[in-house]
């Protein structure tokens, strides 16, 4: 969806920066990507870029957990442990909000129940413009496949139900509604 997202805005005339971890995606034409493997990664990447950006949109599934401890190298099964201690990870899209000038954010929330509620919640508590929910675990929307369905909420109140569709028209709706000077 980040990459549909981005060739849109590409179309729409926006300047594209793209972070991205590790896809099987081509990068879209005109967006400069800046790759990343990690949550810390990705987070220094847009802490970089967010001041002089206008409008955020952070699609990703960033992992909210990382192992405390890490090796560089095969752990031997004899020697290793069953338990694996975890530590969240920074809150980027939180994180940047907490800092916004002028920027429009917008978040994603891919829920498996209950899609509306939480998305308000998460639409609230980050203080963002806008929120994009999708249910994930339907067959044929979504992650890994080429169509969704998603539910855009903005902090005014307004709700709109987006799809199903393919990625790419649910990109063009998108940028559309966040900025209403696109056609």
């Amino acid at each position: 969806m980040g990459f549909a997202i981005a060739e849109a805005a590409v179309d729409a005339g926006w300047t594209v920066d793209l972070v991205a971890g590790p896809v099987a995606l081509e990068e879209p034409d005109g967006a400069i990507l800046y790759p990343v493997v990690t949550a810390e990664e990705m987070y220094h990447q847009v802490d970089a870029l967010f001041d002089a950006c206008d409008v955020l949109i952070m699609t990703a599934a960033v992992s909210d957990f990382r192992p405390v401890q890490q090796s560089d190298k095969k752990e031997k099964k004899e020697d290793a442990s069953l338990t694996v201690e975890f530590e969240q990870t920074i809150d980027i899209l939180k994180t940047m909000t907490e800092r916004k000038v002028h920027q429009t954010v917008v978040g994603f929330a891919a829920e498996t129940d209950d899609v509306e509620n939480y998305a308000r919640k998460k639409l609230e508590s980050k203080r963002l413009d806008w929120i994009v929910a999708n249910k994930i675990g339907e067959l044929g929307t979504g992650f890994a496949s080429d169509t969704n369905e998603v539910l855009l909420l903005g902090a005014d109140g307004s709700f709109k139900q987006i799809g199903p569709a393919t990625k790419s028209a649910i990109a063009i709706e998108l940028i559309s509604r966040i900025d209403p000077t696109v056609s």
